[in-house]
């Protein structure tokens, strides 16, 4: 049975997966993009903040104030880069994802199913 601690929501899991691909680039702008971009799912920066600070009370991600900076008006970025939690949850959601279509042909309608 899997450790609840480790249940992914789907845009949790959607924004762990966009900070392992930005690396040392997942700020909160850079990740809204990204989401918007590979996902094509438009979303709010304030719904990426949100999801980040809960990943991080999970133990699944960690953060970091960058250098400040002029373009930004004299304030820094909040980085933010996956932890070893985050990381076995994915890898949790994948394999359940993995084990739940074992078998199935998802590119063709169910018949009967009613």
């Amino acid at each position: 049975m899997a450790d609840k601690g480790l249940y992914l929501g789907e845009f949790e899991e959607i924004v762990l997966l966009t900070v392992m691909r930005l690396r040392t680039n997942a700020y909160g702008v850079s990740i809204r993009q990204e989401v918007e971009l590979v996902a094509g799912r438009p979303t709010s920066i304030g719904a990426i903040y949100a999801t980040l600070n809960r990943l991080e009370e999970k133990g699944m991600v960690s953060s970091w104030q960058g250098e400040k900076t002029e373009e930004r008006g004299g304030r820094a970025k909040r980085y933010f880069q996956i932890e070893g939690v985050g990381l076995h949850a994915l890898n949790e959601a994948n394999r359940v994802r993995s084990a739940l279509g074992a078998g199935l042909n998802l590119g063709q309608p169910m018949r009967g199913v009613l």
